[in-house]
């Protein structure tokens, strides 16, 4: 029975470790997937306080089924100093879009791309 236990909490902590550590691109489809899906729980895991206020406040607006498939693509990805960018598409929106990513504890985070946020695409 201690085995059993011992073996539950190790899936558990493997399986609560496993999305810590995912890459900015990994993290851009999550929260792509995520804003156009109305999950909001995951939205705000993986967005900035500053992002997920900005991304929840149109999320309504374009809510598609939760079954339909997003079709997640990266177009172009760019690194600049603290700061990853990705290009991406998806088949809910014809223009691609760009998120602006940044570390927080440890972790890839979409957060708000500000008017002045040029980035480089």
């Amino acid at each position: 029975m201690k085995k059993i236990a011992v073996f539950s909490l190790v899936v558990l902590f493997l399986s609560c470790a496993g999305k810590q550590n995912l890459s900015p691109s990994e993290t851009a489809k999550l929260v792509a997937e995520s804003f156009y899906h109305g999950d909001k729980a995951t939205l705000k895991e993986y967005t900035t306080e500053s992002g997920y206020a900005n991304l929840s406040s149109i999320q309504e607006m374009f809510a598609e089924d939760k079954n339909s498939e997003s079709n997640f693509k990266v177009v172009d990805e760019q690194k600049e100093g603290e700061v990853t960018w990705i290009k991406y598409s998806t088949s809910y929106d014809p223009n691609p879009g760009v998120f602006k990513l940044v570390k927080e504890n440890d972790q890839w985070k979409v957060t708000h791309n500000a008017p002045k946020d040029r980035g480089p695409f």
